[in-house]
């Protein structure tokens, strides 16, 4: 990421990214943007029913013939979670569904017995069941076991998919659906974003040697490594079979791509703070290099998966390319991510375990140098080399968390997680007005004033 995507008023590119203090400037003074009103709805309120049936399929859709296997799968859905991911999803589809061009087609697909069409259809497999040997004990009519024995047999003549009619596009007259609609591809994609999340967990604390996960064991403390590396390899099966199921080439690529940038976002995290050549360089270079890649982690970690999930969500809903709704998805999602992961690591600082969920001050003893310990370098100059050897040494990261504690770094992420928000605010106004709008807009509040 070589800037904040910052899609305003006049879809403009912000490059802020090597001056983030103006753009921080900006976020102080719009603190205010974010005060709650006792008008603002209640986000998770409106989709609370989907959110419901998303808990409920998911841990259907992982079943396997396997105890161990369903168990570690289905581990961390059967525990309170924020839904966030999924809630970004299922407001945007209820936020654009109606005003794309291609709208007409996917409400008539979405009627018609066919791959990506109704609900009872989404489970549909491509390929064969006995050639999949992909067995759901939940989904017994649509998978199979193994059978050690194969032979060949003649395809079955494919059956004949209705078309849609000749007039489905005849209106050019494109609004909001009333009342607000949510797609069943949309809500199987709702599901997907929760299956690639969950799966990143999975592994992100087998790397960690995370011991607590929302307040109960991590999987790997529960089930070991192997398990939950296992089960993570798994949950990404499932949801990229799900996910080509929905019939939609850009969602598979964007869906995809996320999976390789938690990848790289994992490795950007072990990289060493440093000049690309690794020659020295002068202490502000080495601060820039430092947020480069604080920033690009961030992205590739958090924001990627829920601004590519809205974007996804709106081309489900018959967006095309050159309407600007996927554009206002996507900068949503990857400003709101990016707030969320700067709130998550101030309190890393803040909470304390039993609200967190999770150990606090994990990100020192993992050597990871989060916004409130680079904004302390600015005004620490001695909490660089603290930085440079990732905490490594006795006594660093209780030396770097007092430094954190007399300077203002805890204060400036947070004003520049309002940014942020503020930011994924205000790419909303070219939406018509709706409930699944305004929802959206206050969920840029909750975000930055949550506490755990």
């Amino acid at each position: 990421m070589r800037g904040c995507y910052i899609l305003c008023s006049r879809f403009g590119r912000v490059p802020s990214l090597q001056n983030h203090w103006r753009f921080l400037s900006l976020a102080s003074s719009t603190t205010n943007a974010h005060s709650t009103t006792p008008s603002s709805p209640d986000p998770f309120a409106l989709v609370a029913p989907e959110l419901s049936r998303i808990r409920t399929d998911l841990v259907r859709l992982l079943g396997s013939a396997h105890p161990g296997l369903n168990e570690i799968t289905s581990y961390y859905f059967l525990r309170p979670s924020k839904q966030l991911r999924p809630l970004i999803v299922l407001l945007f589809a209820q936020a654009t569904n109606g005003l794309g061009k291609n709208w007409p087609l996917k409400k008539w697909a979405s009627e018609q017995p066919r791959p990506g069409g109704r609900a009872e259809n989404l489970d549909e497999p491509l390929s064969r069941a006995n050639v999949l040997n992909d067995w759901n004990p939940d989904i017994q009519e649509k998978t199979s076991f193994y059978d050690p024995l194969h032979s060949l047999s003649i395809p079955p003549t494919p059956p004949t998919l209705p078309q849609p009619p000749l007039s489905i596009s005849s209106s050019t007259e494109r609004i909001l659906t009333s009342p607000a609609s949510v797609l069943p591809t949309q809500m199987r994609l709702a599901q997907i974003v929760e299956m690639v999340h969950a799966a990143s967990l999975l592994h992100d604390d087998v790397i960690d040697e995370s011991p607590l996960r929302r307040g109960s064991l991590s999987a790997p403390e529960a089930f070991g490594n192997k398990f939950a590396v296992l089960g993570g390899n798994f949950v990404l099966g499932r949801a990229s079979a799900a996910l080509a199921r929905l019939g939609d080439p850009e969602v598979i690529q964007l869906i995809a791509s996320v999976i390789a940038n938690l990848v790289e976002g994992e490795i950007l995290q072990m990289q060493d703070v440093e000049s690309p050549d690794g020659e020295a360089v002068p202490s502000s270079q080495v601060a820039k290099n430092a947020w480069t890649l604080y920033l690009q982690k961030t992205y590739m970690k958090t924001a990627s998966l829920m601004a590519k999930g809205a974007r996804s969500a709106v081309v489900l809903g018959g967006c095309a390319d050159g309407e600007v709704y996927k554009e206002v998805a996507y900068a949503y999602g990857r400003n709101i991510g990016i707030a969320f992961q700067l709130v998550d690591d101030v309190l890393d600082y803040e909470a304390a375990e039993d609200t967190l969920g999770k150990p606090g001050g994990a990100d020192l003893q993992l050597g990871l140098a989060t916004g409130p310990a680079l904004y302390a370098w600015e005004e620490h100059p001695e909490m660089g080399p603290l930085i440079e050897r990732k905490f490594g040494e006795a006594g660093d990261v209780e030396l770097a968390r007092r430094l954190v504690r007399k300077s203002a770094g805890v204060e400036r992420t947070r004003a520049l997680a309002v940014g942020y928000a503020t930011q994924a605010r205000e790419v909303l106004q070219v939406l018509p007005e709706s409930e699944a709008r305004a929802a959206l807009e206050a969920l840029t509040e909750r975000v930055i004033k949550r506490r755990s």
